[in-house]
């Protein structure tokens, strides 16, 4: 097997596409972040750099580890069984393997951005691990996943100011609230094999309908918390027009699926989710990118 098949078939496996869900919120913390900071131009670039391998290196950690966990689960499951491990692309060991080597970096790489960010990239990591055996024993395993992508916009926070506040831990609880619903979602396509499995989920155990009225609840409530945000961090014009057209895209999200027709689920994960981040991130980028140009140009 070449290089290039090799690296493919990993990227396919960890869906590396899919870390637009969050790299572009930690991207917004790290906007407001750097103009409270008193930190060089050298010493920011350096330590965006350091943000961005912890953002890759532990979401494909947190993604190895689900493949690894669930791969009995996954051979057993039609839309899941030609995943990499069950089809038989990559190997459990080599997996395993790929989780631990991605692990390590994300440790040693917050280790460089400070000893708070090493102290607390241990529970981060647990965390985002923990999800994938969450889903055996709890309903909330959602929102387990949504707290585990949701840790990046106070983690990039903590790596330049190294400290918290309100503001990153909004749109933390935003994000959290943001990934739960749509997984709330996404994972009423597994209803029957979840119960067959005797895998635990809001839509297995409520129902389908009543999934999709606690999905549409934390949609809601993300909304509410970027606004509040947005307010905190005395945002401008540009941030809440595009933050309106976050929340017609979570509407038009909820008109496209129902829980009689799931059909549209893909698009509405790949295209919809992925560009609710990349919108709030030009908004905020928009209101501050004079602000940013006179902190580094004068």
């Amino acid at each position: 097997m070449s290089l290039l098949t090799t690296i493919n078939n990993y990227g396919k496996m960890v869906k590396f596409s899919h870390t637009l869900f969050a790299l572009p919120f930690a991207g917004l913390a790290s906007v407001i972040a750097i103009l409270k900071s008193n930190l060089s131009l050298n010493e920011l670039l350096w330590k965006l750099l350091l943000i961005l391998i912890c953002m890759f290196t532990a979401r494909s950690a947190a993604m190895g580890f689900n493949r690894y966990a669930d791969s009995e689960f996954d051979k057993v499951n039609p839309r899941t069984a030609n995943r990499e491990i069950p089809s038989g692309v990559i190997s459990e060991k080599s997996v395993l393997y790929f989780t631990i080597f991605f692990g390590v970096v994300f440790l040693f790489t917050s280790f460089l951005l400070s000893p708070l960010c090493f102290y607390l990239s241990i529970p981060a990591l647990a965390i985002i691990l923990f999800y994938s055996y969450s889903k055996r024993f709890t309903m909330f395993c959602h929102f387990i996943l949504g707290l585990g992508i949701g840790i990046s916009p106070s983690g990039a926070w903590i790596a330049i100011q190294n400290e918290l506040d309100l503001v990153p831990a909004l749109w933390s609880f935003g994000l959290m609230f943001h990934i739960a619903g749509f997984d709330i979602l996404y994972s009423s396509q597994d209803v029957e094999i979840d119960k067959k499995l005797g895998l635990h989920s809001i839509p297995s155990k409520l129902g389908v309908p009543t999934a999709f009225w606690i999905a549409r609840l934390s949609h809601l409530i993300a909304f509410s918390l970027f606004v509040y945000a947005g307010f905190l961090a005395n945002l401008q014009i540009f941030y809440f027009i595009f933050l309106t057209i976050t929340g017609i895209l979570f509407i038009v999200e909820h008109i496209l699926v129902s829980p009689t027709d799931l059909k549209k689920i893909p698009i509405a994960f790949f295209h919809i989710n992925a560009s609710i981040s990349v919108i709030l991130f030009v908004g905020i980028l928009l209101d501050k990118w004079k602000e940013l140009l006179q902190k580094f140009m004068g």
